[in-house]
């Protein structure tokens, strides 16, 4: 009997895996593709839609099927397919819905009919965005992104390798699975790029799925606000409605809305929305966000959804798409990302779905006509369902599956063949896009070649005006992973330049160099000399830094520095070379203080644990004063002479030092509990959590090998930043420390807050009224700063500013020293100023004691 069974076992195994593949054409009334049309398949709550040609595959197992044919706009169409071996073609035209308007007497008093529906869909909100415990399901991704124009410079810099056309297209299959209240794990199974057959797309089928059941919809990157749904709680404040018609499908009405925004500038959404009368639900969307909207980067980006019912009373979305264009510094484009949800497995809430009961109507005869109104005072209540109970509720999926590790991207999924993608694939390619994949994978040997990355280095490495004397100069081999970088002769963000002034030094040569070396696991080294020369004290000063990141997943990477160097007494460089150098010669202020050390420094970095990283250094130092060398100026002030190198300090009736050896220690924990993460096989990328960030960090002077310096402190940092939705988003920290064991401290050794004299504004999350070394201390202290940014939800009423974009934040900044008691600073400032700068006014309280006003400049992108 055992041989028969297996023979009659491979007789009948073709048969059961036998499967054949449909495709065809959706089309209008006038033959023309309709793109991304949806196709849901009852039999196996999936979906697919058509690509931009209209053309449809769907690769399915023996079989008879039902298929409903959508498209927003048109009347949907059922067709019933038997499956076999083999390839069939079904074409299908759909023809323009025809909306019939219900037959309501209306009165030019009455509202319209639409917000009736809405009012019953906004009621039923939470409902539906709750109907599903748990649910699993397969996601079909797809990313383009096409140039139709590209300039030849921006902002003076060359542009190359950026063709018109497709210049990103990348595929991915995941498996998606979530469980309230927002537990999320998804798995990319395969993965295609473009031109890249090493890569890893950057497909995410979770920051996709949004809903509009909720209140405020954030999308990563189109704006710091959000934008309000129309069906949120408080969506007729932001909405007009108009009722457009019905139409019938699969015996059900559904609701064509027109959405309206009240005002022009609301971060509101436009166009259609169609909700399913009876159950008030959303059947589909087609809306759009402009630039009225307040969207950043692109110029409109167009949603449209497809939902259907995958198990009973139980609706998901089969098929959604983002249609974006966007232009700017020369640039114009666009491009979609769509995504196909199949192979649904769900954990239903309710037994069965919510009912909304209307009041019972007024009749009021009137001698002109019937009017059929509700009671006064009386609104519709909601039948709340029933809950299925836990132990009637099928199991999905294994509760270990959920973790911190919100996304892991496979190792082989870059490995899958073409047949593969063939078979998967369920919206076909357009015509474009084959074309794309066969030049790019053809292409990509060559543009891998170093003879094609270096051509494309001789373009890039030719000097220029800005190279050299604004941004800095950089030599790339992109073949060998290489580069080489020289500081700018002048740098007005802050950083490092090679020209500077001080009082100390004089006229400044500062050369700053980097080699840096990559490897393909993205293991890398750098090589950081800088040589410093002084013309007025003749001193000659250099330093060389190494540093080698050898755990890209949890950045571990440790280095060495040493040499003999110039530095700023408050470690942190509060005062820019830039903005000293400015107040030096115009203004006869020398904020900078300096002293010279010789030194050997080790570091590490690593993060040990999720969401867990440990800092720690060593050094060891032979610190010498520094004194004043010149009081060369521009111009004479009436202010006096400089200031000595010496810093005043409210703690120390004399900040001066004698020259002495320091051995000090540091060490930081900092850890932020239930940080979420992706995983691809190169890295490790940590997306935040809703905890804060706890960092615990100790400094020490060691009186060993030679160290004159001994003392212990500790601090305590709390930060983080988080959103109050069309409010703004808000970012804070507060840090309490204090010292002990002191013995023969020196003023670099305290505790140091970032202050700042001059217009230019520093850290903001600093103090920009407050001295820079006045208050620094050796005991107790309490430090603490909050920013909120509006991000327009107050300038929006305003037409000026909102034509100009303008936004507006404030912020507080608070510090308690022995010395300084309660130290108060409030600001009030205007940001995205033509795009990038910030203005803020400041005004600084003592002991509520009014101290300083000032302004300060910044950089507010």
């Amino acid at each position: 009997m055992r041989p028969a069974f297996l023979l009659f076992l491979l007789y009948l195994l073709p048969a059961i895996t036998m499967a054949g593949t449909l495709r065809g054409r959706i089309t209008d009334e006038n033959n023309q593709g309709l793109p991304f049309a949806s196709i849901y398949i009852k039999e196996a709550a999936s979906g697919t839609a058509s690509n931009d040609q209209g053309n449809y595959q769907l690769q399915l197992p023996a079989g008879t099927y039902t298929l409903e044919f959508k498209y927003v706009g048109y009347r949907a169409r059922i067709e019933t397919v038997t499956i076999g071996d083999g390839t069939q073609e079904l074409n299908v035209q759909l023809m323009p819905e025809v909306l019939n308007l219900k037959e309501v007497v209306v009165k030019a008093a009455d509202e319209d009919p639409a917000y009736g529906i809405m009012r019953n869909a906004i009621r039923l909100r939470k409902y539906h965005r709750d109907e599903v415990n748990a649910w699993s399901a397969r996601v079909y991704m797809k990313g383009v992104a096409r140039m139709d124009k590209v300039p030849g410079k921006v902002l003076g810099v060359r542009v190359v390798d950026v063709d018109t056309g497709i210049v990103y297209l990348s595929e991915s299959v995941s498996e998606l699975h979530f469980k309230k209240p927002n537990k999320v794990n998804e798995r990319i199974i395969s993965s295609k790029v473009s031109g890249k057959k090493q890569g890893f797309s950057f497909n995410q089928a979770s920051e996709m799925n949004i809903s509009f059941y909720d209140n405020l919809l954030k999308v990563q990157g189109l704006s710091e606000r959000g934008f309000v749904s129309p069906l949120a709680n408080n969506a007729l404040f932001f909405y007009r409605f108009e009722y457009q018609g019905a139409f019938e499908e699969n015996g059900r009405t559904i609701n064509k809305i027109k959405v309206i925004p009240r005002r022009k500038n609301d971060p509101v959404f436009q166009g259609n929305i169609y909700i399913v009368d009876g159950t008030w639900r959303i059947h589909s969307t087609d809306l759009t966000l402009t630039k009225n909207a307040g969207i950043d980067f692109v110029d409109f980006i167009r949603v449209r959804q497809v939902y259907a019912p995958v198990q009973d009373h139980v609706w998901m979305p089969v098929s959604q798409r983002f249609t974006f264009e966007a232009s700017g510094l020369g640039f114009k484009g666009g491009g979609y990302a769509t995504g196909v949800y199949s192979n649904y497995r769900v954990q239903p809430a309710y037994s069965r779905p919510p009912t909304v009961v209307e009041p019972e109507p007024e009749v009021v005869e009137d001698a002109v006509a019937v009017e059929v109104k509700p009671a006064r005072r009386q609104r519709a209540r909601v039948i709340k369902p029933k809950e299925v109970a836990p132990e009637e509720q099928p199991a999905i999926h294994d509760e270990k599956l959920f973790s911190r590790e919100v996304l892991v991207v496979e190792k082989e999924a870059n490995t899958r063949d073409s047949a593969y993608w063939a078979e998967i694939r369920p919206v076909p390619l357009t015509e474009e896009e084959q074309v794309d994949y066969q030049r790019k994978d053809s292409l990509e040997v060559i543009r891998e070649s170093r003879v094609y990355k270096d051509s494309l280095d001789r373009i890039r490495n030719k000097p220029t005006f800005g190279n050299f004397f604004m941004r800095g100069y950089t030599y790339s081999n992109t073949y060998d992973r290489r580069y080489f970088r020289i500081d700018p002769l002048l740098s007005l963000t802050g950083g490092p330049s090679v020209l500077q002034y001080n009082t100390v030094e004089g006229t400044v040569l500062n050369v700053g160099m980097e080699y840096r070396q990559s490897f393909e696991d993205r293991r890398h080294y750098e090589i950081e000399p800088t040589i410093r020369y002084g013309l007025a004290n003749e001193k000659l000063n250099a330093k060389l830094r190494l540093n080698y990141t050898y755990d890209p997943i949890k950045r571990s990477s440790v280095s060495v520095e040493g040499g003999r160097f110039v530095d700023q007494i408050n470690s942190t460089n509060p005062i820019s070379p830039f903005a000293n150098t400015i107040y030096t010669l115009l203004l006869q202020r020398n904020y900078l203080k300096l002293y010279q050390r010789d030194y050997a420094r080790v570091n590490y970095r690593s993060e040990i644990f999720n969401g867990v990283t440990i800092l720690t250094s060593l050094d060891y130092s032979h610190r010498m004063p520094l004194e004043n060398s010149t009081d060369y100026t521009f111009r004479e002030s009436s202010s006096g002479s400089f200031t000595s190198n010496v810093p005043e300090n409210a703690e120390l009736a004399d900040a001066a030092f004698e020259p002495h050896q320091a051995l000090t220690a540091a060490f930081t924990v900092a850890f932020r509990p239930g940080m979420n993460y992706i995983s691809r096989p190169d890295r490790k990328i940590n997306i935040g959590s809703r905890w804060p960030t706890f960092s615990l960090g100790y400094r020490g002077g060691i009186k060993a090998l030679g160290g004159d310096v001994k003392y212990t402190t500790v601090a305590l940092r709390i930060s983080d930043d988080f959103s109050l939705g069309l409010l703004g988003s808000s970012e804070y920290s507060f840090t309490a420390g204090t010292f002990w064991g002191k013995e023969n401290m020196r003023l670099m050794d305290y505790r140091h807050f970032n202050g700042n004299r001059t217009i230019f504004a520093g850290v903001y999350t600093g103090f920009q009224l407050l001295d820079y070394y006045r208050y620094s201390t050796n005991s107790r202290y309490l430090e603490g700063h909050y920013e909120h940014h509006f991000n327009g939800f107050l300038f929006n009423k305003i037409p000026l500013f909102r034509r100009l974009k303008w936004q507006e934040v404030v912020s507080l900044h608070y510090l308690n020293t022995r010395k300084s008691e309660n130290y108060l600073e409030l600001g009030l400032g205007i940001e995205h100023i033509f795009k990038v700068l910030r203005v803020d006014f400041f005004t600084s309280f003592q002991e509520q004691q009014k101290v300083h006003t000032g302004v300060r400049v910044g950089f507010g992108f």
